[in-house]
Parts: structure tokens; sequence; C-alpha cells
């Protein structure tokens, strides 16, 4: 089912903490905290354009909600409230700090309608936590995330890939341990080089070296592929395109269309397993939706296959689910359907 939201970003306020990766300004282009007033305007735009249909939430983002002050909160949440009453979005979600939940207040949020709440673990190893200037620990994530779930909300769980001191075994790892906390959402974000933070000056040191988009598309498909195996949907992959981050950024693997870059890495994975060397000529049936991530771009994942001797026919076909694909021989129709809950391991 197709979502919908409109969003505000909170930067910074309420954070005791400054990692050394952020700088929301130049994120999300954000350059004030928000209020009601503010907020009252993000919600009627998305009133008057929001598709017919389609079910919107009401996002708080910016990493640290339930730290601002309470009277800050509530009034930001209290702007909402007409709009949920009207049935504009159907709750609220928001994102906070892992040290920053508790049942008291996961009890407040649930009684302004707020649905969702998302933990920024970032990485599930202390040390790493610890260099990057976090503030909290794993066992923050460990003890927050069962009070959201028991709270009767839905938990949304976040990474990073390549933060300093960070390896991809210690993403996976981190993968792991969150994906055992049974989060309904998952968003994973590859570190990228922004000016004025802690790694920009690591960077410029030569202490800290970024992925390389290839590295990054490598370690985040594989991310993607674990998730999606175990039923945990991946809403977000890769930061959110913004003029600011395009002019700002120093380095790092940043791409618009990073997601698809995953998903088409994911795809050439599952469909080589799924032909098992068996040379020769296919036709891989796929989701119309699919058909450009199967692909690769410039036909990269065909030409890929081609040269280890598969020749293959992409055909868009509706009864397909998304994710999903089905490989025929010569003379078959159908062929044999392949799904991404075949959770591979990490």
């Amino acid at each position: 089912m197709r979502h919908a939201n409109a969003a505000v970003f909170v930067p910074h306020i309420g954070c005791p903490h400054r990692c050394s990766f952020c700088d929301q300004r130049a994120i999300t282009g954000c350059q004030s905290a928000p209020g009601p007033q503010e907020v009252r305007a993000v919600a009627l735009r998305a009133a008057e354009t929001l598709p017919p249909g389609v079910p919107a939430e009401f996002a708080f983002f910016g990493g640290s909600f339930t730290a601002i002050d309470r009277e800050t909160m509530c009034s930001l949440l209290g702007a909402v409230q007409p709009f949920l009453r009207s049935g504009v979005f159907t709750g609220i979600r928001c994102s906070t700090r892992p040290d920053c939940v508790d049942a008291e207040i996961l009890s407040l949020l649930k009684g302004y309608g707020v649905k969702a709440v998302e933990l920024g673990a970032q990485s599930m190893d202390d040390t790493v936590l610890l260099r990057n200037g976090r503030g909290h620990t794993a066992a923050d994530v460990e003890r927050a995330s069962p009070l959201i779930r028991e709270a009767g909300l839905s938990l949304g769980l976040q990474m990073m890939a390549g933060l300093p001191g960070d390896t991809a075994e210690g993403a996976r790892e981190t993968a792991r341990r969150l994906a055992a906390l049974r989060p309904d959402t998952v968003r994973i974000y590859p570190t990228v080089v922004l000016p004025g933070t802690a790694i920009a000056r690591w960077y410029a040191q030569g202490s800290y070296r970024p992925m390389e988009l290839g590295e990054a598309v490598e370690l985040c498909a594989n991310l993607l592929g674990f998730f999606e195996g175990r039923g945990v949907r991946v809403i977000r992959l890769g930061l959110h395109s913004s003029p600011e981050l395009e002019r700002s950024r120093i380095a790092g693997p940043y791409h618009p269309a990073f997601r698809e870059l995953c998903q088409s890495r994911l795809f050439l994975r599952r469909i080589e397993s799924a032909l098992g060397g068996r040379e020769g000529e296919y036709r891989l049936l796929v989701s119309p939706r699919d058909l450009s991530a199967v692909l690769g771009q410039k036909r990269a994942n065909v030409e890929a296959l081609r040269e280890r001797g598969f020749r293959l026919a992409v055909v868009p076909r509706g009864e397909i689910p998304r994710g999903c694909f089905a490989v025929c021989l010569p003379g078959e129709e159908t062929g044999r359907l392949f799904s991404p809950q075949e959770a591979p391991a990490l």
C-alpha cells in the first residue's frame, strides 16, 4: 500500500550532544527550529496536496524530539491535532535519541496521536558510539526499543554505515542486533562528510576515509537484503536529496538515487544465485515497478550477466509481485518465482 507524509525537521534543539557527522541544517536545509505556526502551515499544504485515499502521517524528524523542552514539544504536537481529528493524517511519527525514551514520555506521545517512534541507534558498537560523540550506548537502544513496542507504538530504528571507527563487519553486526529487536521499519544512512563537522576535520587531516560509492552500495545492498528477508521494511536508504546537501557535501557516498543503486545490486546478486551458474538464454519476468532496478543503470546488470554467459530478456509483467522475479527457460511461460523473503545471511 502506498503511504505519504508531511514532515517538519526540528534541527539540533534539545540534543545535548553534537555527533561527529551531524550538520542537520546542511542535511535538511532548515536554518531554525519550527514553531506551531510553521507546523500548521505544513499541515495545511499537505491537506491541499496529498493524494486522496493514500494514508498519510505527520512526521517530526531531527533525531531528538523527546529531548526538547516539554512545553515546546507539546505545542508542536498540539498544532497537528485538528488535522488528526479531520482525518488528514492517520497519526504522527517522530524520531529521537535512545536515551531520551521512557514509559512516561511514550504515554504522553501516544495521547497526542503518535503512532511510531524511531530511534537513532546509528551503531551497536559502544566504541564507535563513543568515538562519534553519540552520548548513548547500545544498551540504551536495547532498553528503549521494547518500551516502544510495549506502548503499542511502531518501532523504527536508524543505523549508519561507514562511521569513523566502524567496519563493514561492524555494520553487519549492528544490523543483526537491530533485527533482533524486531523493528517495524529501518533507515540506513551511509556516512557523508559535511562541512563544520568533526569528521570533516578528520577527513581534512587524513585520519578518516569515507566509503567510496561502490563500496557503500555493496554493503548497503547486503543490509537491505538482510532486513527485507526478515520482513523489516527499509523506509529510507541514503540521505534525502536536497539542494543544500548537493551544494555543501565534501565527500562520501552520496547519490540522489542511492536506494535504486542498492536495489539494483541486490537484484543482480539474487538473479546470479537463481541462475546457479547455468549459462544460457533466459526470460526474466519482473514487476514493471522493478524494471529499472533489475536492468541496472544503463543496463549494467544485463551486461554484467551477459559477460558471465547469461543472455537475458527482461520482461515486465503486472502479475509479478514487487521485489520478486520469475526465471523462465526457453519455451516456458511462467517459470519459477523467486521471493526476497529468502533471507540472505550477513
